[in-house]
């Protein structure tokens, strides 16, 4: 699956609040409740899902890239949010690097292999410099939302 397929414009945030790395994922998971994307009641197994996923080792890939990820036995499809911060995020990145991409997503229990499919098309789509730095430079969540699912031409 990739961004396009798993992203709609109320799935982006612009610019993130949080600056550390378990804020951050807070922020992302109560963006999905809030726009009705993830249950509320799933909330605290969630987050104690994406918890223990990090606590297992960071999901900071590198470049200024996070991908949390964990596995959710209330969802029945992949479910995503993109979140950009401009100040950075200490995600304890494999490059030390501040994180200032991070596409958070939820995979059904049932649907593991979809996670690795999934994971691999992030992961290479946001491996690109040129997207990254379209993705710093983009004004508001519609022009991020247009560059992370090729709309917007260059990409």
């Amino acid at each position: 699956m990739t961004l396009a397929q798993l992203l709609s414009p109320d799935r982006v945030i612009a610019d993130l609040q949080a600056t550390e790395h378990w804020p951050a994922i807070v922020e992302l998971v109560d963006h999905l409740i809030s726009i009705d994307s993830y249950p509320i009641e799933d909330r605290d197994v969630v987050l104690e899902a994406f918890r223990q996923r990090e606590e297992e080792r960071s999901t900071g890939i590198g470049g200024g890239v996070a991908i949390p990820h964990c596995f959710s036995d209330t969802i029945e499809e992949v479910t995503t949010v993109f979140g950009r911060s401009t100040a950075g995020v200490d995600f304890c990145s494999i490059d030390r690097s501040p994180v200032h991409f991070i596409v958070l997503f939820v995979v059904p229990r049932s649907e593991y292999s979809a996670h690795l499919k999934t994971l691999a098309a992030i992961a290479k789509q946001l491996n690109s410099a040129d997207t990254r730095t379209q993705l710093g430079e983009a004004d508001n969540a519609s022009e991020l939302y247009e560059i992370l699912t090729g709309q917007k031409a260059g990409v």
